[in-house]
């Protein structure tokens, strides 16, 4: 037996099945029903049904079999010491705009790690570009229906594929595009686009060659390429400018009237940058169908106005005078700093709340994301300025669950360099609109790192603390 298909298990879950047929940490999986496990997917699929046979080995080599009998679908209770049951497939691409090839030397080992991992497209939502995978790959996808799969496409010109993700068989696997599409495995795409590259006639031709998978394809979004200020020995990069951004828009429309008028869905969005950078305003909400794509920033800004003008009212009647700051990153400051002002207006108290935008210096001017944003640059450029009695940062500045930054500053080193309290906040606008107006609660602030309650309101420019 291979022992790459055997899987220790590290935890059992209370009063599960497999507490009560005894199986404990450190044991051993070996197979089910005379199957090896490959992965997680061939584990769910297996453990299904209601019959079932486990081959499990003990710390001391004794082997038993388990015979069990359960509902449909009834979880084991059993956890093991890799979520995915196997190793993580790293990316073998060399992509011409790769983040992670961008990032200065000398930061933690995982941060230059590049995932390229389809099981991570069904888990996490991460968007692979299928050049890892084989045929098998694609014939398990469909079997065990791991949709939506999430696909960066960039451009379906197979030549230009393999120039821009720098892999000879990058072509070739857009094959796979038509398995899943004959299949009926639902897909989203996105299109990372690079001036000069795969816009123009290129990005026409992709979006005329996808939109034959609509309704299986349920989204394409285009995203403006992230160009960090550390390309030592990569190829030569532009930003889009605002007519790029114009044209982007232009054509995303038209093909947004036609899938709308055939299937009932917008099918290409561009991402909300390229609205800031054309100066439109953003589309209304109806557009983004539901915001299937979120994570790469296309709708976000709309959610974030349409859920803070919901909030506005109860704001204003609720307000409580107080005096604290925040901290974003360049892109989404004139949005955060218009509903401030709106609230101000509304109140009557424009010296309360103060709005800090933060360039990055770290990764470079043309990052402007507020989730790139690392301790020391929010150090350099606030220290000395009036931060009230509290700085609220978004959870999105901090590795997930953490509270450290991308260059391993944490939210203590700033509070201490700072000299205030310093609290991470969730990143919607309701929290914003409760931190806003005076009003946050624990639902909305991280309380690991303590507690806040607004105290009697200072003027501008007294001691905190004084009333």
């Amino acid at each position: 037996m291979n022992r790459k298909m055997e899987h220790r298990i590290t935890q059992i879950e209370d009063h599960s099945i497999g507490q009560e047929l005894g199986i404990e940490p450190g044991d051993i999986l070996i197979s089910v029903n005379g199957e090896e496990v490959e992965d997680v997917f061939d584990y769910r699929y297996l453990t299904q049904s209601e019959e079932l046979v486990l081959l499990i080995r003990k710390p001391d080599g004794e082997e038993w079999e388990l015979e069990i009998e359960k509902d449909l679908y009834e979880d084991l209770g059993i956890e093991f010491e890799s979520g995915l049951m196997s190793d993580m497939r790293s990316c073998s691409n060399r992509c011409i705009f790769c983040f992670i090839d961008q990032m200065p030397k000398g930061m933690r080992d995982t941060l230059y790690f590049k995932d390229d991992d389809s099981r991570l497209s069904f888990l996490q939502g991460n968007y692979i570009t299928l050049t890892n995978m084989k045929p098998r790959d694609v014939e398990r996808i469909i079997r065990y229906r791991l949709e939506p799969m999430n696909i960066s496409v960039h451009t379906t010109d197979p030549e230009l594929r393999i120039r821009m993700l720098r892999n000879r068989h990058a072509g070739e696997v857009l094959s796979y595009l038509d398995d899943f599409y004959r299949a009926g495995l639902r897909m989203n795409m996105q299109i990372v686009l690079c001036k000069g590259v795969n816009d123009g006639e290129a990005l026409k031709k992709t979006l005329e060659d996808l939109y034959r998978y609509v309704p299986v394809l349920e989204s394409v979004s285009i995203v403006p390429v992230g160009l960090t200020k550390h390309r030592e020995g990569l190829p030569v990069l532009v930003q889009p400018g605002a007519d790029d951004a114009r044209e982007v828009i232009r054509l995303t429309e038209s093909w947004q009237k036609k899938a709308y008028d055939e299937y009932g869905l917008h099918f290409v969005h561009a991402s909300d940058e390229f609205y800031i950078t054309a100066g439109i305003p953003f589309p209304d909400e109806e557009t983004y169908d539901g915001y299937l794509q979120l994570e790469n920033g296309v709708g976000m800004s709309r959610l974030f106005l349409n859920e803070a003008e919901e909030e506005m009212e109860e704001a204003a009647r609720n307000y409580l005078r107080h005096r604290i700051s925040f901290a974003s990153g360049l892109l989404p400051f004139p949005m955060l700093r218009d509903i401030s002002a709106r609230l101000a207006a509304r109140t009557g108290y424009p010296e309360d709340n103060l709005l800090y935008a933060v360039r990055n210096d770290f990764f470079g001017e043309l990052i402007t994301v507020s989730g790139l944003v690392t301790g020391q640059d929010l150090i350099r450029q606030l220290s000395g300025r009036d931060l009230g009695d509290l700085l609220l940062l978004p959870n999105c500045m901090f590795r997930s669950g953490e509270e450290v930054f991308l260059d391993d500053v944490s939210r203590k080193d700033v509070e201490q360099a700072l000299g205030v309290p310093v609290m991470i906040m969730k990143n919607d606008a309701r929290t914003f609109m409760h931190a806003l107006s005076g009003r946050l609660s624990e639902e909305d602030i991280d309380l690991r790192h303590g507690t806040y309650e607004p105290g009697p309101f200072r003027e501008p420019g007294t001691e905190r603390g004084v009333e």
